[in-house]
């Protein structure tokens, strides 16, 4: 339950980096005049909006790293399931382990099954 949150809050800190980031004014291309970013009449003034995005840049930053380091810790409290073969019991022989021969006798080969009804060889 907990890493479901912690993992709403990542993914939602992680959207809206990426929205700010794009909104700032750059060197090279400036996504950001494109909403407004760049005109000195914005909300923010002239100056306000790159101070104001930058910082909550850095705000969402620091709670993008903070949820990273929080589902780190939660992934290794996690017990992962064993497989459904090592839960199954050893299986046990119902047939008697053949007898080991005499000293200096060679073993028995085994016989050979019966070919089946309908073959000629």
């Amino acid at each position: 339950m907990l890493h479901s949150i912690v993992l709403i809050f990542h993914v939602a800190a992680c959207l809206l980096i990426i929205s700010l980031v794009l909104l700032q004014r750059g060197k090279g291309a400036e996504a950001g005049t494109g909403f407004g970013a760049g005109a000195s009449g914005t909300v923010f003034g002239a100056r306000g909006s790159a101070n104001f995005l930058s910082r909550a840049t850095g705000i969402l930053t620091a709670l993008f790293f903070i949820t990273c380091l929080t589902l780190a810790y939660l992934s290794t409290e996690r017990t992962v399931p064993g497989s459904l073969l090592e839960s199954l019991p050893a299986p046990q022989s119902t047939s008697q382990p053949a007898p080991a021969p005499a000293p200096g006798e060679l073993p028995a080969l085994p016989s050979e099954p019966a070919p089946p009804a309908g073959e000629n060889n």
